[in-house]
């Protein structure tokens, strides 16, 4: 992600920490725990990427190792305050980082989270190469978003209304098929079926498992 682009970004995210909780929390909490079921699965060393305010960081257990990372200090620093207030001890690390450029050593995490972001990331397969650098084989990416319908009057309407959406920091026409053309040109992946989620299966969630 270049420099401009990043510090757009950062002074975007500024804006939302204060009240993103109070807009997200109840909204996003049973796609983030069902997303934290699945990459907890079989995984003890977990990155979640766009940790953000830390929304999800409760519903991981108390064994497990969790290192979070955002392009946004505004974001982190809400996320650290939840973590002294809660003890949530399982947190090793929050760091400020992009996604897209990370500073981990390859193959050092058993599964990796990616809630509510991989849909706004500007370069979605800059992001999935480093997800996939620092994943070990047999290991899992999970990702929980909003997935556009691939055709018909349901898609018509998400290409329409993208332009709108995407100002309040959401997608409304990312593919599931984008991910599986990532995964099918990567060639270390299965991706599995999508798992609709609350509200009424507007989120899902979508693992994909490294090859071991």
């Amino acid at each position: 992600m270049d420099a401009s682009t990043t510090s757009i970004m950062q002074k975007a995210y500024a804006r939302w920490a204060p009240i993103y909780d109070v807009l997200y929390d109840k909204l996003t909490a049973p796609a983030a725990q069902a997303a934290v079921k699945a990459v907890t699965e079989n995984a003890t060393r977990i990155l979640e990427a766009g940790v953000g305010t830390g929304l999800a960081l409760e519903y991981y257990p108390a064994n497990i190792e969790l290192y979070g990372v955002d392009l946004s200090a505004d974001m982190l620093k809400r996320a650290s305050e939840k973590v002294e207030r809660k003890g949530l001890n399982h947190v090793k690390s929050l760091q400020v980082m992009d996604v897209c450029k990370m500073d981990f050593p390859d193959a050092c995490f058993d599964a990796i989270s990616a809630q509510f972001i991989i849909t706004l990331v500007p370069d979605f397969d800059a992001a999935m190469t480093e997800f996939d650098r620092v994943l070990r084989p047999g290991g899992s990416i999970v990702l929980v978003n909003h997935f556009g319908a691939d055709k018909g009057l349901v898609a018509a309407y998400e290409r329409a209304v993208a332009p709108i959406v995407k100002r309040i920091g959401w997608s409304s026409d990312f593919k599931v098929s984008k991910v599986e053309n990532w995964a099918e040109s990567n060639g270390k992946y299965d991706v599995e079926q999508p798992q609709p989620v609350f509200p009424a299966g507007f989120f899902k969630v979508l693992r994909l498992k490294k090859h071991s």
